[in-house]
């Protein structure tokens, strides 16, 4: 079988019969997932009352509005990453991956799972948390949320772990980009980013593990 190219995964061209994650593989996605969802959980407990900025977020924010308050389209250059329309399209490509090795069901779920993240983190997390910030609820950041969302759900869903390395690199060179063009911005302070970043990686490993049940109850039942 041909191995799809930097992946090291086959090239599967049938139904999408490819075997569940190995015990360590689910066990290190769970455990991510507790600290990411730990983290998320435990930022909220040093917001002010009034939802202001943390001393943590003080100390990040000072030297970055200084060097970039004069030039605001560097600014708007780093926060590219966490553009809708730019993620969207990185979504996609991971379906379109897996959908050309007719992995169905991987496919799917890397639309849905980001999209479902996403979702709850707008309808749930954020009036959970309640962060006002201008004229909306800022933490967990719904930008952060659904960038991160994505590469957790496509490093989740290979298999190779060279490419989850090179992906999760990449992921994190984004991130820190994104973070530092938004706060910036002043679109979100830098405790809603790393919450945001928490949130979609707990969701993500959740959700996938979620539809992975499904999965195997259906072909269990057939």
């Amino acid at each position: 079988m041909i191995a799809a190219p930097g992946t090291g995964e086959p090239a599967a061209r049938g139904p999408d019969s490819s075997h569940d994650p190995a015990p360590t593989d689910q066990t290190a996605a769970f455990g991510a997932a507790a600290v990411a969802g730990t983290v998320t959980a435990t930022i909220p407990l040093t917001i002010p009352p009034d939802g202001g900025p943390t001393g943590l977020d003080q100390r990040v924010e000072d030297p970055i509005s200084a060097a970039l308050d004069p030039r605001p389209w560097i600014a708007e250059v780093l926060a590219l990453p966490s553009n809708t329309w730019i993620v969207i399209s990185l979504m996609l490509a991971g379906a379109a991956w897996f959908g050309w090795q007719h992995r169905w069901w991987r496919a799917a779920a890397m639309v849905a799972v980001p999209e479902v993240a996403a979702g709850l983190n707008t309808w749930v997390l954020k009036p959970f948390w309640g962060r006002p910030l201008h004229d909306y609820l800022a933490y967990p950041s719904g930008h952060t949320v659904h960038l991160v969302a994505v590469a957790t759900t496509f490093i989740v869903l290979i298999e190779s772990t060279r490419a989850r390395l090179v992906i999760a690199c990449c992921t994190v060179a984004a991130w820190g980009c994104a973070a530092v063009g938004m706060i910036a911005l002043d679109y979100h302070h830098a405790t809603d980013i790393i919450g945001g970043a928490g949130a979609a990686i707990a969701l993500s490993v959740l959700l996938c593990a979620a539809g992975r049940q499904v999965r195997q109850r259906m072909a269990g039942a057939e």
